[in-house]
């Protein structure tokens, strides 16, 4: 999760909302991503999308199973959606998302029985940290009149 909060902190550095997300295959990280939707342009620009992306080449497939994504915030519809996709078997996460969280705020879709993949949730793992760099890129955000 330190990995992933130092992505966090470039995306932060880049006015991008500090969200950063790591993949880890055999002990061994294989993605490391942030937040590019204001550089790059595109709404599916998320952190975990990114990795998961990064992944799928490194390990040359896109099933990713074996792999634990760990991510600062809880993954939104989009990146749970992806996550299932991938076949990712375990999901790390820090902080709670309650406006779009789809792994446990809002919707629990990474373990809805009624779809073909399941993944295993551990959330909260250094929360307090994941969620005071939002917090504080907001708060900077609103200084400036942005957002």
């Amino acid at each position: 999760m330190e990995l992933a909060l130092r992505e966090a902190e470039q995306a932060f550095e880049e006015d991008e909302v500090p969200i950063g997300a790591v993949i880890v295959h055999e002990n061994r990280v294989i993605a490391s991503a942030h937040n590019q939707r204001e550089r790059l342009r595109d709404p599916t620009a998320h952190a975990e999308m990114i990795a998961i992306t990064q992944a799928a080449e490194a390990l040359r497939s896109w099933r990713l199973e074996g792999c634990t994504l760990y991510v600062t915030i809880e993954p939104c519809p989009m990146c749970a959606g992806a996550i299932l996709q991938a076949r990712i078997p375990t999901v790390v996460y820090g902080a709670d998302d309650p406006k779009a969280g789809a792994v446990r705020s809002l919707y629990q879709l990474l373990e809805d029985s009624r779809l073909n993949h399941r993944c295993t949730v551990i959330p909260g793992v250094l929360a307090d940290k994941c969620t005071e760099i939002i917090r504080r890129f907001f708060q900077k955000q609103r200084a400036l009149g942005k957002k």
